[in-house]
């Protein structure tokens, strides 16, 4: 078990498998986990990319599904979604998730039927394979560390609502470092008043256990997760509530990520 205290809050540190210290066996597992799951990845998002572009996103929406779940089973961890009954599977929402590891955009992607478009950093859309397969299925870029740019965003994430979809966001924006959620950030939050969306805090147990960020050790066996919580109206607020909103979602998303450490011993 994990020892001394949590940099960040000085809190005892979670008791994720993720700290624990990698064996033989484990990197001789993962580089396994990885080699599977590269070799899927790079033989499968090229044709799916072109299909989509053939025929349309939604079309190819179950095809979609069926990569997200079967990246999922290869990292060989469970997944199950918890899911409000008050989420509407035909109304469009912005879907404000804790940010783990490389692999969150998967651990809801199938939690209910929306398309959904992540906001994604510019620079992410140069990567090989990922890069076109993420632009090509609705990614709305957005440029790190350049302010200014919200009507450009705002523009993109309208164009896509407007045709039905949803937005996924990661409000902290960065990995989390300890195993618990950080701040999140306002912007996303005014973003989602503008175009009148109910925001539906998402929180996501299970991740950390498997794969940290500063780790390439995948961690098998864990079961991952999805908490969909009530969707939060925000339609008509005010510029002055935006910071409540932020600091309320976080608080329905960390509480449930907590929970999960108490039941595992935490002592925070």
């Amino acid at each position: 078990m994990a020892t001394g205290t949590s940099h960040a809050s000085g809190l005892p540190p979670v008791p994720a498998a993720s700290l624990e210290p990698a064996t033989l066996k484990d990197r001789a597992v993962s580089a396994a986990l990885w080699g599977v799951a590269l070799t899927f990845i790079t033989s499968t998002m090229p044709p799916i990319a072109a299909l989509i572009a053939a025929v349309g996103q939604d079309r190819t929406l179950p095809l979609q599904r069926w990569y997200a779940g079967t990246q999922l089973r290869l990292t060989g961890s469970s997944w199950r979604a918890v899911v409000s009954p008050k989420v509407d599977p035909s109304r469009a929402y912005m879907f404000s998730q804790n940010h783990t590891n490389v692999l969150d955009h998967v651990f809801m992607h199938n939690a209910t039927p929306h398309y959904k478009c992540g906001l994604e950093l510019e620079e992410h859309f140069r990567y090989p394979v990922y890069g076109w397969f993420m632009k090509i299925r609705g990614g709305i870029a957005v440029k790190g560390g350049v302010t200014g740019q919200s009507a450009e965003v705002l523009a993109n994430m309208r164009r896509e609502v407007d045709r039905g979809r949803c937005i996924l966001t990661f409000p902290e924006g960065h990995r989390t470092l300890d195993g618990r959620v950080g701040k999140f950030r306002k912007g996303t939050f005014f973003l989602a008043r503008d175009l009148s969306l109910p925001i539906v805090p998402v929180a996501v147990t299970g991740a950390y256990d498997l794969l940290r960020k500063g780790s390439l050790v995948l961690r098998p066996g864990h079961e991952i997760t999805a908490y969909l919580e009530d969707p939060i109206e925000t339609a008509g607020l005010p510029d002055t509530a935006i910071p409540e909103l932020a600091e309320h979602v976080r608080n329905v998303v960390a509480k449930r990520v907590d929970d999960y450490w108490r039941e595992r011993g935490w002592a925070g």
